[in-house]
């Protein structure tokens, strides 16, 4: 069982400034040494949440978020900013209605309702204002951004692949080069089940890799896990999302998965996620088995 994460006095007491005399703090970080969340109670009952990003870039990505991007999910959708600290990389926020969607122990057939109501959030954070001339210039090259960075992951996962396997992956960068016209848009960029609330609706929390890209980038890590096994949860979603995958979409997410393979593969040992690991190896191991590119 991990140690509870501390919440530095410094940054409990400029929360305090917006939210009056914090009376209790509960960590509740992901299980993941660079993950550091706080829930913090008043006096009133109140609750407020303390995240402190990992890193200048997430800070940055997320303070936007909140600001242009998360306002078009709706009310009570997601939290609200109510204010960040660049010197310590905090985010105050409110807390959004729900619970962690993995916890509850829903029903098989609750599941379809929750990823229909998660897909017609992605459509809203998806089309979420118009890309300015920098945002769509990283959009359209996110697939190309994604692509190169097959290599980097390869040499990463070491000896975790095969021959085999390394070819397969670079079969897919290669195809995912010239997949030609997607969708663009702003996407959360960690869209699974953990960053879900529910309550009978559905709120999104946790925007720190929320920027703008090929939207179809959302739905990697739902194909890997969630419809895998559950077609008709992919069908729910879709139902929300308000439309199918264009032929393009469908292509580039397959060259995706196969990427993501190799990131769990780079990225799961290192950190100690035997369930990140596993999931790649599986990924990978469909696809090696399914038709080769």
């Amino acid at each position: 069982m991990r140690q509870p994460k501390l919440l530095a006095p410094t940054v409990q007491r400029w929360a305090e400034q917006r939210t009056g005399l914090v009376v209790a703090v509960h960590d509740t970080s992901h299980d993941w040494h660079r993950s550091r969340v706080w829930e913090l109670k008043g006096e009133g009952g109140n609750s407020w949440y303390v995240k402190v990003s990992p890193s200048v870039k997430f800070f940055t990505r997320e303070t936007r978020a909140y600001r242009h991007v998360v306002p078009a999910l709706g009310h009570n959708r997601a939290p609200q900013l109510l204010d960040s600290r660049a010197d310590d990389l905090a985010l105050l926020l409110t807390a959004a209605p729900g619970a962690p969607v993995p916890g509850l122990g829903l029903p098989l057939a609750a599941w379809p309702a929750v990823h229909s109501q998660a897909g017609m959030l992605c459509t809203r954070l998806h089309e979420a204002g118009e890309l300015d001339r920098v945002d769509r210039a990283e959009a359209e090259g996110s697939l190309e951004a994604a692509a190169d960075g097959a290599e980097k992951y390869l040499a990463c996962a070491g000896d975790q692949l095969s021959g085999g396997g390394q070819q397969l992956v670079r079969d897919y960068a290669a195809q995912l080069r010239s997949v030609g016209r997607v969708p663009l848009g702003y996407i959360h960029g960690d869209n699974q089940p953990r960053n879900w609330l529910w309550s009978g609706v559905m709120a999104f929390v946790d925007f720190e890799r929320t920027r703008s890209a090929a939207r179809v980038r959302d739905l990697v890590i739902l194909a890997v896990t969630e419809w895998l096994d559950h077609p008709d949860r992919e069908q729910a979603f879709l139902q929300g999302y308000g439309r199918v995958l264009t032929g393009a979409e469908r292509h580039a997410l397959r060259c995706l998965t196969a990427l993501y393979a190799v990131n769990c593969l780079a990225w799961g040992p290192d950190n100690q996620h035997p369930e990140v690991t596993a999931r790649g190896r599986r990924t990978l191991d469909r696809h090696m088995k399914e038709d080769r590119p």
